[in-house]
This record gives structure tokens, sequence and C-alpha cells, in this order.
């Protein structure tokens, strides 16, 4: 059976933003090779391991790609400037040290211009990532326009707990390679997607889906929590209390048959699980859900504090429970 925290550290080394997930595509298909019937690598780029099975076409989804800086301009004192892949609050960038597809590393700052901004008024357009070089020049020997960078950092182990960059969500992935490893047999047709470009616009699992023409679709990813210090956003979901089965996000409502199936394997093991709404955010349900004529679609969700930072937080028996709920989810006929 594939060990989550182990499998999780080898994908956050290899992690890499929307469009750029080669490194990720690679190993994923090597971890995956022993616990399918076969795998393929569709024109997108989504991992896609099927293991057969006599009933309904079932997918699942994680998403392979994290959020990144693409750069776009070198100014004449060898300062990056950047856009973003995904979703940034920037004023989180501010310290973040990064590291850019050719080994070479930075942090970002924000201008002194902006420095007298409030947090939340500080934009993209404020900050410049600092790689060391002297000018346009020597810069320019280490990095291109179109590199891009991800969060330097690994893993940290608090307890049970887990800080990261990119549990988000790597770590879904992790917990889908374990359900695999665990669903020796289904009575459904299941295709395991690792898919790329979620964080922008969910284009791998509208892809996948369109070419797997699934029944049903369970995604999973992680969710926001409501137990953070001078939380404003209300939710029930914290993190060490189980699963989330999701019931509704910004992308989408679940269909209460894809809710009701999660629901009963969660009951059927003893399982505790908590009930998600989200009020802001999707995930690749939503483009499973809309694909074709339409699927049946759920999502299993992974509760985690502090998305889109340097420090995710997430417990390790919620991302086991999790692929151990969706490997009896997929088990019996749906």
């Amino acid at each position: 059976m594939i060990d989550i925290y182990e499998t999780f550290v080898k994908l956050q080394a290899a992690a890499r933003p929307s469009g750029f997930e080669k490194p990720c595509v690679q190993l994923i298909a090597e971890l995956a090779a022993p616990y399918c019937d076969e795998i393929r690598v569709d024109a997108m780029g989504n991992v896609i391991c099927h293991k057969k099975g006599p009933g309904k076409r079932v997918m699942t989804a994680a998403h392979m790609d994290t959020i990144g800086l693409l750069i776009t301009y070198i100014d004449e004192k060898g300062f990056l400037r950047f856009n973003t892949l995904g979703g940034f609050a920037p004023y989180r960038l501010i310290s973040a040290r990064m590291k850019l597809e050719s080994g070479c590393r930075g942090v970002v700052f924000c201008d002194d211009k902006a420095a007298d901004k409030k947090l939340g008024e500080i934009k993209i357009g404020d900050l410049y990532l600092d790689i060391g070089a002297q000018s346009r020049e020597e810069a320019e020997k280490l990095v291109s326009i179109g590199d891009v960078a991800v969060y330097e950092g690994a893993p940290c182990q608090l307890g049970d707990r887990i800080a990261s960059p990119y549990c988000d969500d790597l770590i879904a992935c992790a917990a889908q390679l374990s359900a695999m490893s665990r669903l020796e047999r289904s009575e459904n047709d299941v295709y395991f997607v690792f898919t790329v470009q979620e964080e922008t616009g969910l284009r791998g699992a509208r892809t996948a889906a369109y070419g797997i023409d699934p029944e049903y679709g369970f995604c999973m990813d992680v969710t926001r929590t409501g137990d953070v210090a001078g939380e404003t956003v209300k939710m029930e979901v914290k993190l060490g209390g189980g699963p989330a089965i999701k019931i509704k996000d910004s992308s989408l409502l679940c269909n209460p048959q894809a809710v009701a199936r999660l629901r009963q394997a969660a009951e059927q093991a003893g399982m505790a699980y908590q009930d998600e709404v989200l009020t802001a955010g999707g995930t690749d349900s939503a483009a499973m859900q809309q694909t074709r004529a339409g699927v049946l679609a759920g999502c299993v969700s992974i509760p985690c504090r502090y998305i889109h930072s340097q420090h995710e937080m997430v417990s390790l028996k919620d991302a086991e429970d999790c692929a151990q709920l969706l490997a009896l989810a997929l088990q019996a006929a749906l």
C-alpha cells in the first residue's frame, strides 16, 4: 500500500505550476503503475490510470499542478517582475523564497514606493524577485522570460500535521494514489486521473472527462477550514475532523447521489466525516459534472489551513481517511 506522507514528499519536490507539470507527470505514472491495468498521458498532460471493472465508468480526479510565478520582465538592475499562475494574495508573497526551473533561487520583496500600502492593497505589480544578480545581463544568464518559479521549502511534520508548500493539491494526489493501491477489486470501471491546469480554470479535468465520458465523478482536493485564529469566514470544517464531504462550492452543487454514496461509505466504515459548504473556490468536480450530457459529481476534501500560502497545513490522518473513504466508495457497484 502506498504511504501517503512519503509519496507527498516525493511529489512536493517535483512541484510545478499549471502548464509545466511534466516532472509530476513522470513521477505519478511510475508510482501508479503497479496498481492499475493501464496508464496513458493525454494531449493536455493528464495522467489517466485505468482500473478495469464490469460496472459503470467512474472518474476520480486530483490535480497535480500548483500555483506559481511566471517571469515577465528583467529590469536593468537584474530584478525580475512576474505574473501569477493561479490565485495569490500578493502580500503573502513578501519575503517568500522561490526556486526556478533552472535551479536558480530568489526572494520576493516589495517596491519601496508600495511599502506604505495596507497589506490588502499590495498588488502583484508592486513585487519583484531578487535572485542576487547585479545587472540585467547577469540575470539573463540564469533566467529567461517565461520561466516559472515555485515556493521553496521542504515539508515539515508537526506531530500528525504537515506544514508545507503545495499541500494543494499534492497531498490529495498522494491520497488518490493510496486509494488506488487499496482498491484491489472494484465492481466499477474506474479511471484515476491526475489532472493538469486546475489552478488556471479546471482545464485538464474538463478534457479528461470529455474523453472518458464517466457516469460518476469524484474529485479529491483540499478545502479551507473554520478553525483558524481570527477567521472571518465561518465554516464547520476543522483540521483533524475527518474527510469533508462537499455539498457545494462556488463552482458546483454536488449531485445528491454522489454525496449519499460518500456518506454511506463513511458510515459503513464507522468513519467520522464533515459536511462541507465552501463559499469561495472551485474544484475539478465542476468540470466533470458539466462534461457532455452531465455527470453525477461529488468531492472528498482534505481540510487545509492557509491555502495558497508557503505553509499550507493538513492532518495526515485526515488524508489517510480520505484515501480509505474514496476506495470504499468505489468498491461496490454504483
